[in-house]
């Protein structure tokens, strides 16, 4: 009697615990570095301008690396690509927090951004051959809850670590955890059925994809402090970018053997897909930036206590695709599913906009389990729709597509909505103090009356009306902040609300896993 095979998914759980691990560092090193900027700013000796080079060094590294994991992995084999770069990512992270001088402690950032940007699209890449066809959902749904609750963790965590340690361990942290996820990538994964190894390198690809995405990232990240294109450094970040991208894609229809295959937007389902999740990244990373924004700046809120009102939100999210993993299999049609969520994250956005300066914990707590409940319905739909027709060999290319529009969707997001919230305070301002002439009665009973409360703190006559005026000035800000932050939520709830209409566009609504099954694939 003949042995029966092995089952090629038996270890289907602890690739996806593995990729899983590795992505959330990922993900957590994004944001968690902002908590302790001020004490690098410290011990480095470094400018406010000079030690954000630590967060963007990063992230330009990250997403030009993003679209290139599909072809890497395949040139070097999945197996060693993932596990070299968990290894990379590692020891960039111990040099990271060994570093003495701010220019050392950027350069292992770019390097730690190199290795860091593959873990994200291979890890999802990865889950798609793990699980069986049937079960692929349970596997996106795994990544989902990492994808969603990194972030939440990064301040949170990060706040955590510098209250009671020291920056450095907020890299110091990645070296256990990354070391287990690297052993468990070298020991289960395995490398793809389906891909094949490019026979050269397209080094013109590589170049004219590190421009086009890097100055493209470059000038998001620096646009609002340069005026955007007042400044003729940001126009000319513009231009490389847009020249860059538009002879890459030229290159890449044309050369046999792309480091980006954008053929594959010729299918309907990816390419409505990959504009439906750049819309996502915009909604999404806009309105999570804001909010710790509100929270900091107009209730002095530290970065634990803003991550402890976000975590329940995170937590909903988390529950919600560990539901939809296990549903997903059944459905016929996710597009119901998609636009109930867009429609729960316009409630949310509805109420976050109804915000004042009063407003809470207790306000925040239900708006925020309401966006974590849109979001975990959208997250892996999405997905599994817009990769439902796609070969298995145009996975991990299709996967970089999709998390690349999603990534670059959030950081213009972040960008047009850091310039709104600027530009809206100081129109809100203006608008009402031309209502607080100086001749109003009641303006000047509150100057008074502020003015004598600082005299009977012992303040002279003459510099209790200067800072009785300047409390009233104080107290405009405020309420232009929180009408700018109100105007903000809309904007995230409505463009993300305007994208729906794109399902259309899909040939049908049916995820990726169910396909595969009824096809009997």
């Amino acid at each position: 009697m003949s042995a029966s095979p092995p089952d090629k998914y038996r270890h289907k759980y602890l690739i996806a615990a593995a990729v899983t691990m590795a992505a959330v560092l990922e993900l957590i090193d994004t944001s968690i570095v902002n908590v302790a900027i001020p004490h690098m700013m410290g011990n480095l000796g470094a400018t406010l301008d000079e030690i954000s080079w630590v967060s963007v060094g990063y992230i330009i590294a990250n997403v030009i690396v993003i679209p290139m994991s599909s072809w890497l992995s395949a040139y070097y084999g999945r197996r060693r690509y993932l596990t070299t770069s968990i290894l990379l990512f590692v020891a960039a992270s111990f040099f990271c927090g060994a570093s003495t001088s701010l220019w050392e402690l950027v350069f292992w950032r770019v390097v730690q951004g190199v290795g860091g940007g593959a873990l994200l699209s291979t890890a999802q890449s990865t889950l798609w051959e793990a699980f069986p066809p049937h079960e692929v959902a349970i596997g996106q749904a795994i990544f989902g809850v990492g994808v969603m609750v990194g972030p939440t963790l990064g301040p949170t965590l990060g706040g955590f670590i510098v209250d009671n340690w020291n920056w450095p361990w907020i890299f110091y942290i990645n070296l256990p955890l990354g070391l287990i996820a690297a052993a468990l990538v070298s020991t289960y994964v395995t490398d793809s059925e389906h891909q094949e190894r490019a026979e050269k390198v397209d080094w013109l690809g590589i170049g004219l994809l590190t421009a086009a995405v890097g100055s493209l990232q470059w000038m998001l990240e620096r646009g609002e402090r340069y005026d955007w294109f007042e400044s003729r450094f940001v126009t000319t970040l513009a231009l490389v970018s847009v020249g860059s991208f538009i002879w890459l894609v030229w290159h890449e229809l044309h050369t046999d053997e792309p480091v980006i295959d954008f053929h594959l937007l010729k299918n309907r389902q990816l390419a409505t897909g990959v504009i439906m999740g750049g819309v996502l990244g915009f909604a999404l990373f806009g309105s999570v930036f804001v909010l710790p924004v509100f929270l900091q700046s107009l209730h002095g809120f530290t970065a634990n206590q803003t991550g402890m009102v976000i975590l329940p939100g995170a937590l909903a999210s988390a529950a919600v695709m560990a539901t939809m993993g296990r549903r997903m299999r059944q459905m016929n049609d996710g597009r119901p599913i998609i636009l109930l969520g867009s429609a729960l994250f316009m409630l949310c956005m509805w109420q976050l906009a109804g915000l004042t300066y009063d407003s809470g914990k207790g306000d925040l707590f239900w708006p925020l389990v309401t966006r974590g409940v849109a979001l975990g319905m959208m997250f892996i739909p999405l997905n599994a729709i817009a990769l439902a027709e796609l070969a298995p060999r145009d996975l991990a290319s299709g996967t970089g597509l999709f998390n690349l529009t999603r990534q670059l969707g959030g950081s213009i997001g972040i960008a047009v909505l850091a310039t709104q919230l600027n530009h809206v305070t100081k129109g809100k301002k203006a608008l009402l103090v031309d209502h607080l002439v100086s001749t109003s009665p009641a303006v000047q009973g509150r100057v008074e009356a502020l003015t004598h409360a600082m005299v009977a703190k012992g303040a002279s006559a003459t510099v209790a009306h200067q800072q009785a005026l300047a409390i009233l000035d104080r107290t405009v800000g405020v309420q232009a902040s929180v009408l700018s932050f109100s105007r903000i939520y809309w904007i995230s709830g409505l463009v993300l609300l305007s994208a729906t209409p794109l399902m259309l566009f899909w040939h049908n609504g049916r995820p990726r896993g169910m396909v595969l099954r009824d096809s009997g694939h």
